[in-house]
């Protein structure tokens, strides 16, 4: 293989003593040769390497390994808790919001159903704030509260028409029912938590009504009524 002359030294040919113009000239020329044919080997040592560079990251075991310190990481910080199920919850949540589409009611379905007999009217705000306030006939299951047992017991049958509200069905009403976040709405809330335990014939009051004007019954429950 060729050796070519360091960089620094292409360019500084000695001073042409007694030499014409055309020796000059040839000279340049070869400098000029020198200094391209330099280049090109540079440039031939570097394509390799990037060509080594680019393959590798384009392969699937290049990505996985690179990939096993997260993995091992995250591994260590989230053990498997089988009784901890979040896909299984977001792909119950999917289904519920497509039920709950045509579930929906307003003020007037909501009250009418409410009287009829066999449906439940469900409170799953906090005992405190039902006790302040509730819908009348409703009964309290907070949500926190919700569980298998606790299900079996206060709505022992699955296919009883449960009615629910929240809220955020109501506005100026600050003490009873403290605004949520739209996204957190308990009604949304209570509405997976019912289809996740198999409760299908769930209905849901959609309107925001002014408490003072709304045409539904309130009623404070009796302890509370008591201490008025």
């Amino acid at each position: 293989m060729a050796e070519y002359p360091a960089l620094g030294q292409i360019g500084h040919a000695q001073p042409i003593v007694g030499e014409g113009p055309a020796d000059g000239v040839r000279k340049i020329a070869e400098a000029a040769i020198e200094l391209k044919n330099f280049m090109e080997a540079s440039a031939m040592a570097v394509i390799p390497a990037l060509v080594l560079m680019v393959a590798l990251s384009a392969s699937p075991a290049f990505g996985q390994l690179a990939r096993q310190p997260e993995d091992a990481l995250q591994s260590q910080q989230a053990p498997v808790n089988p009784a901890i199920d979040m896909q299984g919850f977001l792909r119950v949540s999917q289904r519920a919001a497509m039920h709950r589409e045509t579930r929906r009611v307003s003020e007037e379905e909501f009250a009418r159903m409410s009287r009829e007999p066999g449906t439940i009217v469900l409170d799953a705000r906090s005992r405190e704030k039902y006790d302040e306030l509730h819908v009348k006939r409703a009964i309290n299951l907070s949500f926190p509260d919700i569980a298998i047992e606790s299900l079996k017991k206060t709505i022992p049958d699955k296919k009883a028409r449960i009615l629910i509200y929240c809220n955020n069905n109501f506005r100026n009403a600050e003490g009873p029912f403290p605004s949520k976040l739209p996204s957190a709405s308990l009604n949304i809330s209570t509405y997976i938590a019912l289809y996740n335990y198999g409760y299908r014939n769930v209905y849901e009051l959609s309107d925001t009504l002014e408490l003072s004007a709304s045409k539904l019954e309130f009623e404070p429950s009796p302890k509370t009524k008591s201490r008025l």
